[in-house]
């Protein structure tokens, strides 16, 4: 009875294994995409958010709730509400890629899973436009806060959200080393690619 029960338990816990690895491979950036033959300028950016894509999935991937309140001292955001900030950058960083102002979104509602999977495809969406495209100074990053509405060129993308975002990746993979969950180290920032 013993042996069966651990056989069943040992079946539980790698069909699970299994499943999970399936559902992160179904979301963005599990590994980079492989990268494009030629350089231009929207290339370049996109590869850009690839990397922090690639940062932000092994940054976040495997958290839990203990690792999500952890805070390093009384001043600091947790790591969810820094995962919040991200979330939020994201949307600047596609909202430039689709050319919609930016206004004020509430996520409140939304699950951390939920919240996870919306930064990964924001940073995809807007890579793979940005990919394509030959001439980055169409996509301004716009605010609209009441009546005014403020533009700024896409050098401010690269400085502002991306820089901002990758930023605060490398904060959420500190965090979860102090709340002793470390990153998986077999994901290779430099590749892009997990190691066997």
């Amino acid at each position: 009875m013993k042996v069966k029960l651990l056989f069943l338990y040992t079946l539980f816990l790698i069909t699970n294994m299994m499943n999970a690895q399936q559902n992160n491979e179904s979301l963005p950036y599990y590994e980079i995409p492989e990268y494009p033959e030629s350089y231009n300028q929207g290339t370049v950016v996109a590869r850009m958010i690839d990397g922090l894509g690639f940062r932000y999935f092994w940054a976040t991937e495997g958290l839990r709730a203990e690792d999500l309140i952890f805070k390093p001292n009384k001043t600091a955001r947790t790591t969810e509400e820094t995962i919040d900030h991200i979330l939020g950058l994201s949307n600047v960083i596609v909202n430039s890629a689709i050319n919609k102002p930016n206004g004020n979104n509430d996520f409140s509602k939304l699950t951390f899973s939920e919240k996870r999977k919306l930064t990964l495809n924001n940073f995809k969406t807007a890579a793979d436009i940005f990919r394509k495209s030959k001439d980055l100074s169409q996509f301004k990053i716009v605010f609209v806060r009441d009546d005014k509405t403020v533009a700024y060129p896409f050098w401010n993308q690269i400085n502002g959200p991306i820089e901002d975002a990758i930023w605060h990746c490398g904060q959420v993979v500190s965090f979860r080393r102090s709340s002793g969950n470390p990153y998986n180290s077999k994901a290779s920032v430099f590749t892009g690619k997990v190691r066997d």
